[in-house]
């Protein structure tokens, strides 16, 4: 990595990161709403504010469609070609130890990304009509609040001291919790 690089990266992700929300936003401007003004959700996201206009949203779920799709593949290509690399180095290590360690790392981060990708390809490339608010609101959830809460718990876990300090903690709570005295 060299320093032109690292800049590439970084104007790229903040163009897009501005540039695109714009777009969106700038097609929603364009809409008319009517009616109750009280978004169904726990955040205001694209599809319950679609819901609310009464104007032809057709080219903004194209637009959100399309974005999705290219953002959201480049960034999935991107992972699963690294992860054939890693699996690919992983193969060549001559430890076993090493192996199984390096493969139990990945399986986790695997696990999250899996979560994170499933719920955002249902929720923004499925079509917007004739989808339940409430299968909406679920993976919505899972993709803002489950998803980041899964990296803590399983790095955690994989800490050998906290994995013994919770295994602890569970034996004095099933044999008598009174008894643990903290300091």
């Amino acid at each position: 990595m060299n320093v032109k690089l690292l800049n590439s990266l970084i104007t790229y992700s903040w163009m897009v990161g501005f540039l695109q929300p714009l777009i969106t936003h700038t097609l929603i401007l364009q809409l008319d709403f009517c009616g109750p003004n009280v978004i169904d959700h726990f955040f205001c996201d694209v599809a319950p504010l679609l819901e609310l206009s009464c104007s032809d949203r057709t080219w903004v779920e194209i637009e959100v469609s399309i974005v999705a799709l290219f953002v959201g593949l480049f960034q999935m290509l991107f992972i699963i070609i690294t992860y054939i690399l890693i699996f690919y180095s992983i193969f060549n290590m001559s430890s076993k130890a090493g192996k199984e360690k390096a493969l139990s790392t990945c399986s986790s981060h695997l696990a999250v990304v899996c979560t994170y990708y499933g719920t955002l390809i249902i929720l923004y490339l499925s079509p917007a009509r004739g989808y339940s608010f409430s299968l909406n609101k679920m993976l919505s959830f899972i993709n803002t609040m489950v998803t980041p809460f899964f990296n803590p718990i399983i790095y955690t876990m994989r800490n050998q001291e906290i994995r013994m300090a919770f295994k602890v903690l569970l034996f004095y709570k099933q044999n008598n919790f009174s008894s643990l005295r903290l300091k």
